[in-house]
């Protein structure tokens, strides 16, 4: 699992990468290698490497993966890895397309897996970009949607408008691309970081292109289409019955009327079903777990001190009142997992850096990107083909460092016009330590598979917030949380790909023009589709509505916290967060203590957290993904483990691509014929059914 900065937590690495490190260390034990399957094959350079087909398939992906993100961003947060359906649907979308080719006898160059690791690549880079962006997070919080649910700072808002949000997603979401490439040879070839799920990915990929691996990738397609026409036609069939507020199966009362009004029901949402085939068991579990702890006890609790510690006649959207306690109280716990998985891993990444260097030739520099490793020879045959392809085409150190100093002073004198409150020190101060978070974050990555990018922007939202003042600090410190966590998200990710690369013998350059074009890709994609749902969706980012935008709210208060201070807190919720604060800590450390084989029981405090705020509805039907695999696993657990995923991914594409018509459908004014709500009349509930106007 991965904390990870694109999104508050989102969940990586769901190909089983300890199975995989066992299955690569049998392989070395018995003398085999990989890389003598594919020796037949030529690698083509990095410039054939990357195809126009390539990108075709890339964009019709972008496409797909960043309305399931953005629907992702505007619920609960919570992002599965994708990984497995980008990889999956560009295999089968190339290789239809080679085929075709092929039999029309215009097939000029066949399918391999570098091309297909470009896929991979430009993909996840485009659709990262539908969460970094922060159109569920800082950037949604800076409009006057979410400032209206506040009582502090309401006329401190930006709305969202297509041209700056795509200057903005530009300026910004580069740099930390070249932040890192001088620094690529060092962590991949000379530190030999794992990065898991880069290895993972990799393996996916290579296994494609075997016979074997082939015939079951065809087979994992056919699952996942049969799933993804019947998530998408579920969808359309629970549309028909939503013709007012409160209508159709996603406010169905499932659990009872008195559970609904507490977040309790099953809302038949098969995004959710499958988010939870692919997540691990304890993530569910601690969302289910945090439901349950919040919505059952302690908001009961709390409300029965209304008119003592809050006053009585606050609106529900007061932060003054009990909404205060809940979105303050899930603040506390998301920072006390985030700064305490911060320190470890920084710690882990100086450690293992002090004991790198120290085991080096004293009197030997530290090797950059355009120097050479000595050889060793105890190298595999493996190693020694893919370091050898690896730095075979470089990419010079003067190019990364011009390339990120210009777009550095582009920027600087950019977003001050954007952002008024975010004055060009603030920025230059940014991009001065900007580069070495960067390292600290891809090299902890590479370590421990756990990107810390959103704890960097939450830090920058305190820092640059404190510093700007009252006056400006709420949309300064929002705005300085984008720009620091686009720079070291994309610092990992680009790192990732590296590993990658250098597995499935990838050029590094054609990582990094496909992480660029990628890039590219989302910073106008990702803007688009967050617009179509802004204008489709009129009550988007309201608590209780379609879409909303739990850590927008978050975001926004969390900038509010760090202006006004503790002063911002509803009676008695100060000591509240300091336990759950303390809370969050103890459980980590805790789950550290015990070992792998307890700590796989213990829960994630920051899965807790997420439905303090908005309920546990999302985390029955997470869980309801879980049982449903969980039985499978029992029944027959080789198949599960091989058509997991591709259910899972059916369940959430299908669903998730269901939004591109229904926002359309919703601009055009067309409305469900039937409404289906159940209501509450004196002591009888009953359901009724009738057609909208």
């Amino acid at each position: 699992m991965n904390h990870d900065g694109r999104d508050d937590i989102k969940i990586e690495n769901d190909y089983d990468f300890e199975d995989y490190k066992d299955r690569k260390k049998k392989e070395e034990e018995d003398g085999l290698s990989l890389e003598r399957v594919f020796e037949n094959q030529e690698v083509p350079s990095w410039r054939n490497q990357l195809t126009l087909r390539a990108f075709v398939v890339s964009f019709v992906l972008s496409i797909l993966f960043s309305f399931i993100v953005m629907k992702l961003n505007l619920t609960s947060g919570i992002i599965p890895s994708l990984n497995v359906s980008a990889g999956l649907l560009g295999f089968f979308f190339t290789k239809t397309w080679t085929r075709f080719l092929e039999g029309s006898g215009l097939l000029k160059q066949p399918f391999t897996r570098q091309e297909n690791t470009v896929i991979q690549t430009c993909v996840v880079a485009s659709s990262g970009i539908a969460f970094s962006g922060g159109f569920g997070s800082y950037m949604f919080g800076m409009s006057e949607a979410v400032a209206k649910q506040s009582t502090e700072h309401t006329d401190a808002f930006k709305n969202p408008s297509l041209s700056w949000m795509i200057g903005f997603l530009f300026v910004v979401s580069f740099l930390g691309l070249f932040s890192v490439v001088p620094l690529r040879k060092i962590m991949i070839v000379d530190f030999k970081l794992t990065y898991p799920s880069g290895t993972a990915t990799a393996h996916l990929i290579n296994s494609f292109h075997t016979p074997a691996g082939a015939k079951l990738a065809k087979k994992q397609v056919k699952v996942l289409g049969k799933f993804f026409s019947f998530s998408f036609l579920w969808g359309i069939f629970q549309w028909f019955y939503t013709a007012g507020d409160g209508c159709g199966f996603a406010s169905f009362p499932s659990l009872g009327l008195k559970a609904y009004e507490n977040k309790f029901f099953f809302d038949f949402s098969a995004t959710y079903v499958g988010v939870g085939m692919i997540c691990p068991y304890i993530i569910n579990a601690s969302v289910l777990l945090g439901g349950i702890l919040s919505w059952a006890l302690m908001w009961p609790l709390i409300d029965t001190k209304r008119g003592d510690w809050y006053p009585a006649d606050l609106k529900a959207s007061s932060l003054h009142g009990l909404q205060g306690y809940k979105v303050f109280i899930s603040i506390a716990m998301i920072l006390g997992d985030g700064l305490y998985n911060f320190f470890k891993v920084l710690s882990r990444t100086l450690a293992a850096l002090f004991f790198q260097l120290r085991g080096r030739n004293a009197s030997s520099a530290l090797p950059i990107a355009d120097h050479s490793s000595p050889e060793s020879s105890k190298i595999s045959y493996d190693e020694q083909l893919r370091t050898r392809l690896f730095l075979k085409d470089q990419i010079p150190t003067w190019f990364a460092v011009a390339g990120y100093v210009m777009i550095a002073a582009i920027s600087t004198a950019t977003l001050p016009h954007i952002f008024h409150d975010l004055k060009w020190y603030y920025i230059l101060v940014i991009y001065i330590f900007a580069p070495t978070l960067a390292f600290c974050n891809a090299y902890g990555c590479g370590l421990t598979d756990w990107s810390l990018a959103s704890t960097y922007g939450k830090l920058a939202i305190f820092v640059i917030g404190a510093w700007a003042g009252a006056s400006h600090g709420v949309l300064a410190g929002l705005a300085a949380c984008g720009v620091m966590m686009n720079i070291v998200s994309t610092a990992s990710d680009l790192s990732q790909d590296f590993k990658t690369g250098y597995l499935t013998l990838s050029s590094p350059r054609s990582m990094f023009v496909s992480q660029l074009i990628g890039t590219a890709m989302g910073c106008i994609i990702s803007p688009s589709i967050f617009w179509l749902f802004f204008k489709a969706f009129k009550d988007l980012g309201t608590t209780g509505s379609q879409y909303p935008a739990p850590y927008a709210t978050v975001y926004r208060n969390m900038a509010i916290l760090g202006v006004e201070g503790f002063s911002a807190l509803p009676k008695n919720c100060l000591y509240l967060c300091y336990g759950f604060f303390g809370a969050a800590i103890l459980i980590n450390v805790i789950k550290d203590a015990l070992g792998k084989k307890w700590a796989r029981f213990i829960p994630n405090p920051m899965a807790m957290a997420i439905p303090f705020y908005i309920g546990s509805y999302f985390a029955i039907d997470m869980c309801v993904g879980s049982l449903i695999l969980f039985i499978w696993e029992k029944i027959d657990k080789a198949k599960a483990d091989a058509f997991g995923p591709a259910v899972a991914s059916g369940l959430i594409c299908g669903d998730g691509i269901w939004t591109l018509p229904s926002s359309i459908l919703a601009l055009a004014g067309v409305k469900p014929p039937i409404c289906m709500k159940f209501l509450s009349r004196g002591t009888n509930s009953k359901v009724d059914v009738f057609l909208g106007s």
